[in-house]
């Protein structure tokens, strides 16, 4: 199926979930959201190594994919939180095979330590 969104076309529906997912932080962002709100700055603590800038470019295409939700409480200082929505719940269960394959496959190719449950 050939889907249009968002002034792109994909030539199938799996390009088009790629799309919504890809890049080095957006997966990682939606699965720390699967459990819990967070907050901006509980947000980058999880990230270790992502700027501001790019946190806060990511934050805004999962929101416009309507992938999370951004809620603004009008206070001083700001506050701001994120939840999962349930197209983003959806990838879930998707990305809990992705951990398992991550686990089986890193054991057998890679070096194994902690886990560190950030």
């Amino acid at each position: 199926m050939k889907i249009k969104y968002d002034g792109k076309e994909y030539a199938c529906s799996f390009a088009f979930a790629l799309d919504m997912v890809s890049g080095k932080w957006k997966a990682l962002i939606l699965w720390y959201l699967r459990d819990e709100i967070l907050r901006y700055g509980e947000i980058r603590k999880k990230l270790d190594g992502i700027t501001q800038k790019m946190l806060t470019q990511t934050l805004r295409e999962l929101e416009k994919h309507q992938l999370i939700t951004r809620k603004v409480y009008p206070v001083v200082p700001p506050k701001v939180e994120y939840t999962i929505t349930k197209h983003g719940k959806s990838l879930i269960p998707i990305f809990e095979q992705m951990l398992i394959w991550g686990n089986e496959v890193g054991a057998e190719l890679g070096e194994v330590f902690e886990y560190d449950k950030k």
